[in-house]
């Protein structure tokens, strides 16, 4: 079985995911860490589609969609690492996006900002807060002011 790429598009639409997060770190001398990861999250039964997509870019791991919650069996295809998302998942998806539009660009943009190193400055993690505090907004776990002021 091979899955169009218009098959994928429409599938990440409705499934897919675009994140950026802040999280505490004890490896990095301000104390916090951007993450960043494409993900599309399915069903058990719907592994043959997300497996078919994970050949498709080449990158990326299958895993349980959630560590925490022992009664969510969904799966998750997920791409984390920064090159892949730089070289396949970005150009793949660039102006192909109706419904995940604006999360997908500012994805783009704060992978451009970590690219260019500005991660590691106050005022890019700043850049990069306001950004990314636009996307998945149901909830953050630290706000702009705890990381801000721990700088």
């Amino acid at each position: 079985m091979r899955i169009s790429d218009d098959y994928i598009l429409g599938f990440v639409e409705g499934e897919g995911m675009f994140y950026i997060g802040i999280v505490p770190s004890k490896e990095t001398r301000s104390g916090w860490q951007v993450i960043y990861f494409f993900k599309i999250s399915q069903n058990p039964s719907g592994l043959m589609i997300l497996e078919q997509i994970k050949k498709r870019f080449g990158c990326g791991y299958i895993k349980s969609n959630s560590k925490s919650d022992f009664n969510d069996k969904s799966l998750a295809y997920v791409v984390r690492d920064i090159k892949s998302i730089k070289d396949k998942i970005i150009p793949f998806f660039r102006n192909k996006l109706f419904i995940k539009k604006d999360n997908f660009d500012r994805f783009a943009k704060v992978i451009g900002l970590v690219l260019s190193k500005k991660h590691l400055t106050k005022q890019g993690v700043e850049k990069i807060i306001n950004i990314s505090y636009l996307m998945n907004t149901a909830k953050r776990r630290y706000s702009r002011e705890e990381i801000l002021n721990s700088y």
